[in-house]
């Protein structure tokens, strides 16, 4: 019997697994934090440890047994991550360790998940389709440590865009974070044959702001897609981290402001971070 309970509904994240024309699939998983959280509370934060050998590759968890008066240990391999190598690394052998004590083991039996695109809003980019939606899991429900119930909320729309079984806990309302993401921008005048042009009423930034998001999105896009980063809020948060350290560096002449930048700053700004990819894709 499994010492560890199942996970609660606003312990499980969700993960763009695949997107379609017609749609997307999602995983759910857990992260290192929720193993620590269930492990602190379930034997104590003084009796269990956790070791890391093979440069992070594997991860030994071990429980202390009052009983047999010695540490129990179960290990496990992890995978490398696209950026930050080694925390990426140690993060996903702990949590795969950990599946071996039984925390989270029953995400193994999630249904597959999808997504029509009529509850989502997927995009094309560059040949690929592209979602920016977040999704939460809104509700579980378990029979004998088994999924039988799974309810899915876009965090974009506010609406449940999956629901399958019976759900028994809901999660708690979460206030919404501000979106950092820059809004979508229309065209501001359209002719007939397609082509847009811009009212000269309208101040300088609000005529060139859209052309320098659309750019900014564009080219995280493609850096998501040759750093094989499967989702696009991770791609933004790596690619900012990395602008940070080249400001840091030296490489940049000061840290980007994001929300206000102009287009040559924008262009400097990926011509850098591109530099600092190596040629095999991974950061």
């Amino acid at each position: 019997m499994n010492m560890f309970r199942t996970l609660r509904a606003d312990e499980i994240d969700c993960r763009i697994a695949q997107i379609k024309e017609n749609g997307l699939s999602l995983l759910l998983y857990k992260d290192a934090r929720c193993d620590q959280n269930i492990l602190d509370e379930t034997v104590g934060p003084m009796f269990w440890k956790r070791e890391h050998t093979r440069d992070n590759r594997n991860c030994i968890v071990s429980i202390w047994s009052e009983e047999l008066k010695q540490w129990i240990s179960k290990e496990d391999t992890g995978t490398e991550s696209n950026t930050e190598k080694e925390k990426g690394l140690a993060s996903d052998s702990f949590k795969r360790a950990c599946f071996n004590w039984g925390i989270g083991r029953e995400l193994y039996t999630a249904p597959f998940i999808w997504v029509p695109a009529e509850k989502c809003k997927i995009t094309e980019n560059r040949g690929r389709f592209v979602c920016y939606d977040r999704f939460t899991v809104k509700g579980i429900g378990y029979t004998d440590g088994v999924i039988t119930g799974v309810e899915i909320k876009n965090q974009a729309s506010g609406k449940i865009c999956f629901k399958w079984g019976e759900i028994s806990e809901e999660a708690p309302e979460k206030p919404e974070q501000p979106d950092t993401e820059p809004p979508e921008v229309k065209p501001i005048n359209q002719d007939v044959n397609g082509s847009v042009s811009t009212s000269d009423k309208l101040p300088k930034e609000a005529q060139t702001l859209p052309t320098v998001i659309n750019f900014i999105r564009n080219e995280i896009s493609d850096i998501q897609e040759t750093m094989g980063i499967a989702e696009y809020d991770e791609a933004k948060k790596q690619i900012v981290g990395m602008a940070d350290e080249l400001a840091k560096s030296g490489s940049l002449p000061k840290k980007p402001n994001w929300k206000s930048m102009t287009m040559d700053e924008a262009k400097n700004v990926f011509t850098a971070i591109r530099k600092f990819i190596p040629a095999g894709g991974a950061a």
